[in-house]
């Protein structure tokens, strides 16, 4: 009896031990390409949107610089803008009286103090003596902005940029008696606010204030 010859032996097929190796080793470095371009464009995305918000920001409380000064009221109790170096203190009319705003400096952060409004004399006289004790954590304190440098306030008087704390053009008093001369309130405010390197400047034209 004859016997049926067996089929040849297929030849095993694989991959040797150096070709995984080398497989991994590829896939590995491109997972490490694939994330590091990921992770940049995380980045990107994360400072783009920190910038923008910051420039909101920005954008927001110069609104709101310009609406005080703007509204600014010139009174014989207390002058309608003063700076003494770190704090820019205005007197504002608002549609139940006056208020006094207080824009200030401390370390780093820009702080804005609102007092009451107020229709009495001796209220606004407080509300002055309270904007020159500040400490940063009073009621109607609000922070503005973080990572300010510097500040700068110029006023414009006489046709050209002066020092905020050098003395103004002075008032004629009212009449006569104890009354002394006041202050004329400076025609424009320029405002400079440092950001490490970064310089940020902003010139507003005030509206001439009645005697």
């Amino acid at each position: 009896m004859r016997t049926r010859p067996h089929p040849p032996a297929r030849a095993t097929t694989g991959f040797t031990l150096v070709e995984v190796l080398v497989a991994l080793m590829i896939m590995a470095v491109l997972s490490t390409m694939a994330w590091r371009g990921i992770d940049g464009i995380v980045r990107a995305r994360d400072i783009s949107k920190a910038q923008l918000d910051r420039s909101l920001r920005l954008n927001t409380v110069m609104a709101q610089w310009e609406q005080d000064l703007s509204a600014l009221q010139d009174s014989a109790v207390a002058p309608a803008l003063s700076f003494d170096g770190s704090t820019l203190r205005m007197v504002r009319r608002t549609a139940d009286g006056l208020q006094l705003v207080a824009w200030s400096l401390r370390g780093t952060q820009w702080l804005r103090w609102t007092g009451p409004v107020v229709t009495r004399v001796v209220d606004l006289r407080e509300s002055l003596m309270r904007s020159q004790q500040l400490l940063g954590d009073e009621p109607g304190q609000l922070l503005l902005l973080e990572g300010v440098t510097g500040l700068q306030v110029e006023f414009f008087r006489g046709n050209s940029w002066t020092n905020a704390q050098s003395d103004g053009d002075l008032r004629p008093a009212a009449g006569e008696g104890t009354a002394r001369p006041r202050e004329l309130p400076p025609s424009g405010v320029r405002l400079v606010l440092a950001f490490g390197e970064q310089r940020l400047t902003r010139d507003l034209v005030l509206a001439p204030q009645m005697p």
